[in-house]
């Protein structure tokens, strides 16, 4: 899976850290507040939008009185907690970074989270000095699927795309790294579950955990 790559560059949530969980939940408590039910649909909706486009999206769809940058504000608040103390690294991934950092591959970051969160979260689990570059959706022209995000990330890093290998566990995010031009591995997670088939058809690759990713390396695919 490493061969021929000089940079990996990993999609946040669901994919490096366990954290899809909590935004249906955050969802809830702020649509509460407007006395609005959360939409059964809503979490397929937004998948890949960056963080001020979702607040766009928010704003519209449901008529809110705040403006864009309070919706985010209050998100980021909202989710800090959650993310300081109850989202955990993806199982193995803290050796595979280490992996990564022995054979001179860059790492950066492609996340439609807000930079405040992204940060913390790196801060949180002592991985500032892996990534040399954390992008988000709000930095660049288009969210998830578009390429635009995964580009700018292999130009701040100086890698060719042809070069990169992305860690997505989305379909729009997978979608963004092989319109790119890059090897994209999809991340099992509870969250996207139900999309594992699609998943493991559109991306290079398909792992469970990062625990066994030396013997998966020698695999294209596996179900």
């Amino acid at each position: 899976m490493l061969e021929n790559i000089d940079a990996v560059i990993f999609d946040l949530d669901g994919s490096l850290v366990d954290s899809m969980w909590i935004w249906r939940q955050i969802d809830i408590e702020y649509l509460g507040k407007f006395g609005i039910e959360l939409p059964e649909n809503l979490q397929s909706e937004i998948e890949g939008m960056s963080f001020g486009e979702t607040a766009a999206y928010f704003k519209n769809r449901f008529r809110l009185p705040d403006s864009i940058q309070q919706i985010k504000d209050d998100w980021n608040a909202m989710a800090w907690d959650k993310y300081t103390h109850e989202v955990p690294l993806k199982e193995g991934v803290d050796s595979f970074l280490e992996l990564c950092a022995e054979r001179g591959i860059a790492l950066g970051i492609a996340t439609s989270n807000s930079r405040e969160l992204a940060e913390n979260i790196i801060s949180v689990h002592g991985l500032e000095n892996y990534f040399t570059c954390i992008m988000t959706g709000c930095d660049v022209g288009k969210g998830k699927p578009a390429p635009d995000i995964y580009l700018a990330v292999a130009r701040k890093l100086q890698v060719e795309p042809g070069r990169c290998l992305v860690f997505e566990d989305i379909i729009p995010g997978i979608l963004a790294g092989k319109a790119a031009g890059m090897k994209v591995c999809a991340v099992e997670d509870d969250y996207s579950i139900v999309q594992k088939e699609d998943k493991i058809a559109a991306a290079d690759y398909y792992i469970e955990d990062f625990i066994h990713l030396p013997d998966i390396c020698k695999r294209k695919k596996i179900s």
